[in-house]
C-alpha cells in the first residue's frame, strides 16, 4: 500500500508547496521553514518513493505529478528544487488552474546536455545509474557532494544534505533509478513558454548540475519570467544562503499575490 507523506505548518494565508530533489526528502527544507512559516502555510512533501512516502515503485514524471494532485491545495504556489522543479513544472503545465505561481530552484526544463543546451553530460547520468546497483550509498553521497561543490562551506553543506538523507527511510534503488531516468530523458523546453502563470527561476552561479548559462537562454524563451543567479551559491542555495534565498521567495510571492 502506498502513502504520501504531506506535512502542513506555518501561519500565512497563502499555500506554498515545497518539492525536494533527487535522493532526498522534505527534511531538506528544515533550515528555511522558520524563515518562511510566518509568511506562508507550508506544505512539506516527500516525493513518491522518497523518504516517508513509501510503497511506490519507479514513476514517470507525469505519474509523480499525478500522485500529488489529490492533496494539492487550491491555487497553491509550487516551489520545486532540482528534480522537484520538473515535478512542479509538470503540474503547472498540465493543471494550471490548480496553481497560482511557480518557483523553480536550481532546476532546468532539460537536465541533460543536448547540442548547444548546457546540462549534465548524458554519460555522467548513465554512470550514476550503473553505480546505483553496485554501491547504492556511495553513489548517493557522490551526487550530494556534487550539489555543494565550490561553495564556501561545501563540506558542511554536503554533510547537512547527507544527514537529511539518512534521517528518513532510504528510497529503493528502483525509485532512484526512476528519478535519474526522469533527469536523463525529460525535456520541457518546448512546453515551458506556453506557461501562463508567474514563474520565478533561481540559480546558483557555481552550480555544476544546472549551469548558470541556462538562465539567459531561458530569459529569451520566457520574457515575462524573472531569473536570479545567486553569486556564491551552488545547487542548494537554500542551504548555503538561506536568508537571501527566503527573501527572494517572499518578495516574489508578495508581488504576484497583489
Amino acid at each position: 500500500m502506498s502513502s504520501l507523506y504531506w506535512h502542513t505548518t506555518g501561519e500565512g494565508d497563502r499555500d506554498l508547496v515545497l518539492l525536494h530533489g533527487w535522493g532526498l526528502n522534505a527534511e531538506v527544507w528544515q533550515n528555511i521553514v522558520p524563515r518562511l512559516s510566518p509568511h506562508f502555510r507550508l506544505h512539506l512533501v516527500d516525493l513518491p518513493g522518497f523518504g516517508r512516502s513509501q510503497g511506490f515503485g519507479p514513476l514517470t514524471l507525469a505519474d509523480m505529478a499525478q500522485q500529488l494532485l489529490p492533496q494539492l491545495p487550491a491555487r497553491a504556489v509550487l516551489l520545486g528544487w532540482s528534480l522537484g522543479g520538473l515535478v512542479a513544472s509538470q503540474i503547472a503545465l498540465t493543471q494550471p488552474q490548480r496553481v497560482s505561481a511557480l518557483v523553480s530552484v536550481a532546476s532546468s526544463p532539460c537536465f541533460t546536455a543536448r547540442g548547444e543546451w548546457p546540462g549534465i553530460k548524458p554519460e555522467t547520468l548513465e554512470s550514476f545509474q550503473q553505480q546505483l546497483s553496485n554501491d547504492f550509498q556511495r553513489t548517493v553521497e557522490r551526487f550530494l557532494a556534487l550539489q555543494t561543490m565550490g561553495t564556501e562551506n561545501a563540506r558542511q553543506d554536503a554533510r547537512q544534505l547527507k544527514e537529511v538523507v539518512l534521517s528518513q527511510p532510504m528510497p529503493s534503488v528502483e525509485v532512484l533509478e526512476g528519478g535519474l531516468k526522469i533527469l536523463h530523458e525529460v525535456d520541457l523546453r518546448t512546453e515551458l513558454p506556453h506557461l501562463t502563470l508567474p514563474l520565478l527561476r533561481l540559480y546558483g552561479a557555481l552550480d555544476g548540475l544546472v549551469p548558470r548559462r541556462i538562465a539567459p537562454m531561458l530569459d529569451e524563451a520566457l520574457p515575462t519570467s524573472p531569473s536570479i543567479v545567486m553569486e556564491k551559491a551552488a545547487h542548494a542555495p537554500f542551504i548555503s544562503h538561506p536568508d537571501a534565498f527566503c527573501q527572494h521567495i517572499i518578495e516574489f510571492i508578495q508581488l504576484v499575490a497583489r
